[in-house]
């Protein structure tokens, strides 16, 4: 047993370190609505639940790992050691109302491992995205008479990169058979970058280039609690709620001034302003009814944004520039999710018996305001299959696919609308690697 641990414990190390080299070199996204605050959330959705637009607070299943409630790491069997991995490619199709363009990107989402430390107790550990930023855009601007170096031309760039990561390690218990509690502790980082650019086709005109870059190292706490109530042998219900502690990032954000004139940096200014950002208190509930081989989840989730704060740049009277933290920017969010799985029978001989179906909806508003205004609302509809991998050892590995269409709606009419199609892929393998023998 020393030796499968030891074994366990560098795999784990392994991975980790992997997929915090994969999390560095795509974030798999392209939109400017990741432009504000600490860009596009992630919803944190793993195999078992893309399919089901990531309904997960009152899921408990021994043979799924559900980050979004720690409480259920309970639950792994005491025999299973689970791995799941997942990965996604999207097309993008954004529409000003006056063009319309697509961007595809792909992307690596998550790595997570579970297993059960003793009766009553889960372990978690994996790498999860908390929020990524990608966008290049531009515009040009109407030409202006330059006397005798004839025409001049502005253009406007936007660009940004980066997001934030979490390396976390959860515990789920059960003190009771009906009750569990559960903690995710993650180290979170990530460095931030966006950049304006204001150009011309004439060189002798300066350009005027701001660089905004925060680089963030904190913690994250996550808790969570389940019921589980059998109210006879076809039905069961299942509670759930979490809570995410909100709290000030440490880290250093800076705001780069440059005047520009001939591919030379004529004037800069630079100011420096720490622990410049926070996140938010989050709380969650759901409950899921089983009926048989049927599951049907509710979540909702309340993120209290509007007391976040974030580096934020002001001009005063004089003309004087700031760049320090404010909570002006964040709005309060919601977000409804529901999704539905059906399985002929889990334990069934038959291939296609042990198929999983799936399908979800969700609809949430965004956190940052927009010129002032509230962000778009998402819409998300969701159908996706669990295929199990058969063979001599083992029969409890899932191949997970699931198919996403999503619609950005804006409030206003000077928002872009985005659509996203998306393909989700994820691999769950549950082995029997605490199993011991016995030959008669």
């Amino acid at each position: 047993m020393n030796k499968r641990i030891v074994y366990l414990l560098t795999v784990l190390c392994l991975t980790v370190v992997s997929a915090t080299k994969a999390f560095a070199e795509d974030n798999g996204i392209n939109t400017p609505f990741s432009r504000y605050g600490i860009g596009l959330l992630s919803n944190q959705a793993q195999g078992f639940n893309q399919g089901m637009a990531g309904v997960s607070y009152g899921m408990r299943d021994g043979r799924e790992l559900n980050f979004k409630n720690p409480a259920s790491y309970s639950a792994i069997d005491s025999l299973s050691f689970l791995f799941d991995i997942g990965m996604s490619l999207q097309n993008g199709n954004f529409d000003s109302g006056k063009a319309s363009i697509n961007k595809k990107n792909a992307s690596f989402d998550y790595v997570s491992m579970g297993f059960r430390i003793n009766r009553g107790f889960g372990m978690s550990i994996g790498v999860m995205p908390i929020s990524n930023i990608g966008y290049s855009i531009s515009s040009t601007g109407t030409a202006q008479d330059g006397g005798i170096t004839g025409d001049i031309t502005p253009t406007i760039s936007y660009a940004g990169s980066g997001g934030l990561r979490e390396i976390y390690g959860g515990l789920g218990y059960a003190p009771i058979k009906e009750i569990s509690l559960g903690f995710n502790a993650g180290y979170a980082w990530g460095c931030m970058t966006h950049s304006a650019t204001n150009s011309f086709t004439d060189s002798n005109v300066q350009s005027l280039n701001r660089y905004y870059y925060s680089d963030v190292r904190t913690y994250n706490l996550d808790f969570g609690l389940q019921w589980d109530q059998k109210i006879n042998k076809k039905n069961r219900f299942i509670l759930g709620l979490t809570y995410g502690l909100g709290h000030d990032i440490s880290g250093k954000s800076y705001f780069f001034n440059q005047r520009i004139g001939s591919s030379t940096v004529l004037a800069a200014d630079t100011i420096t302003v720490e622990n410049a950002w926070s996140l938010p208190h989050t709380f969650g509930g759901g409950l899921t009814w089983q009926y048989k081989n049927l599951r049907i989840g509710l979540d909702y989730s309340y993120q209290k944004w509007s007391q976040a704060k974030q580096p934020t740049l002001s001009t005063d009277a004089s003309g004087v520039v700031h760049y320090e933290p404010s909570s002006n920017g964040y709005v309060d969010t919601h977000k409804i999710t529901a999704g539905i799985e059906y399985v002929k029978d889990p334990n069934g001989l038959n291939w296609r018996s042990r198929v999983r179906y799936r399908a979800g909806f969700s609809y949430g508003d965004y956190y940052a305001k927009i010129g002032g205004e509230d962000g778009p609302k998402s819409y998300l509809a969701t159908v996706g299959v669990g295929l199990p991998v058969i063979t001599m050892h083992s029969n409890r590995t899932f191949i997970n696919a699931a198919v996403q269409l999503e619609r950005t709606k804006p409030t206003v009419s000077n928002q872009l609308t985005e659509t996203y199609i998306r393909f989700c892929l994820g691999i769950t393998f549950n082995e029997r690697w605490f199993m011991k023998w016995k030959v008669q």
